[in-house]
């Protein structure tokens, strides 16, 4: 198969152990997982053992690219987003007309600091799978293995992430198209809650769709393929497992988010206790946001992403591969790759380096 690490497209070989005599063999574990179908517990352990093991490489990752977006997004917001927006905001007398144009100011500087995290958010991604796969074979990779592995596809990634991007934000906005229109037409609370109840429609509408393509980066990362057979594949291998994907998908990310937090958290209060309106001006919303603040609660934020970054990322790649093993026998190619059962499979073996 093509793609690092027998990754590539499924061989020509169904089901996976023999009939039913005694069960399964015990399965080989070169790496991070065990070589056969996952548990929620196996996949999560997974992550962190790649992050624990090969920390050098992981947390170099994290930490490059997290320190890179966070100085643009801190220089961003001490430079561009000026105090004059927030304070219009908070003004009761502001006229319509300054509230407007603060809120078109505020919202572009939102949308570019979202767009510079979203750069940073795929490259670690980008990094991250070739490590985690490289991880389930036991083979450690250097940053610069994993960039020269990962450049290639890093381009069709970004348009990827995008393309979902857009479907989200195409759904939401037809979802709300009815209600805006009947509220400009003159039915206030009647377009108030059309508009509600479809946000929330194409809200479910886009989790569910997200899920089904949520296997499609690695799918790219690692089987050398482009979008649109990507999200064939992810498609593919969610089916029938939706629930699955969903619940460790969102298990993962809310492990992940609950400790960024707690690092997060205290960073923000050091931050508002270090600037000019103290911590009670930070909690009313009326504290200075200024360098200070902003640099302080930016070293939260890099340490706090070193931590989200592996194990959001390292969750997708292991669910991916579980779902290959339930589907495509890959335990057997992987088993093959890592020479633990048998004669490496022609062309399966990731470059041993």
């Amino acid at each position: 198969g093509g793609g690092y690490g027998g990754y590539g497209p499924p061989g020509g070989y169904g089901g996976g152990w023999g009939g039913g005599w005694g069960g399964p063999p015990p399965a080989a574990k070169p790496g991070v997982i065990p070589l056969r179908p996952l548990g929620v517990g196996e996949i999560l352990d997974g992550a962190v053992s790649t992050m624990r093991t090969y920390w050098r490489t992981v947390l170099g990752i994290s930490l490059t690219v997290a320190v890179l977006t966070e100085i643009v997004v801190v220089l961003l917001q001490g430079l561009v987003l000026d105090d004059a927006t927030s304070e219009v905001l908070n003004d009761p007398d502001a006229t319509l007309s300054e509230l407007g144009d603060a809120m078109a100011d505020t919202t572009i500087n939102s949308g570019v600091v979202l767009l510079v995290s979203l750069i940073g958010t795929v490259l670690a991604t980008a990094l991250l799978t070739t490590v985690t796969s490289r991880a389930v074979l036991g083979r450690k990779v250097t940053i610069g293995e994993a960039w020269r592995d990962a450049r290639p596809q890093v381009a069709k990634l970004f348009g990827l992430i995008l393309l979902l991007l857009l479907i989200v934000a195409g759904l939401v906005t037809v979802g709300m198209a009815p209600g805006l229109i009947v509220a400009v037409a003159g039915g206030g609370g009647a377009g108030v809650a059309l508009t509600v109840l479809g946000l929330l429609a194409s809200a479910v509408v886009a989790v569910w769709l997200m899920v089904r393509f949520s296997l499609a980066s690695p799918a790219l990362m690692l089987e050398k393929q482009g979008i649109k057979k990507a999200m064939g594949r992810s498609t593919k291998l969610v089916r029938g497992s939706w629930w699955r994907v969903f619940g460790i998908q969102l298990l993962a990310a809310v492990i992940a988010n609950v400790v960024a937090s707690i690092i997060v958290i205290p960073f923000a209060f050091l931050a508002a206790a270090l600037s000019g309106g103290g911590v009670g001006g930070f909690l009313e919303g009326t504290g200075d946001l200024g360098w200070t603040f902003l640099i302080v609660s930016g070293i939260g934020s890099v340490i706090g992403s070193m931590i989200t970054f592996p194990i959001t990322a390292g969750v997708t790649v292991l669910l991916y591969i579980d779902q290959r093993i339930r589907r495509e026998a890959l335990d057997l190619e992987l088993a093959r790759a890592a020479g633990v059962q048998g004669p490496a499979a022609p062309g399966s073996a990731p470059g041993s380096r």
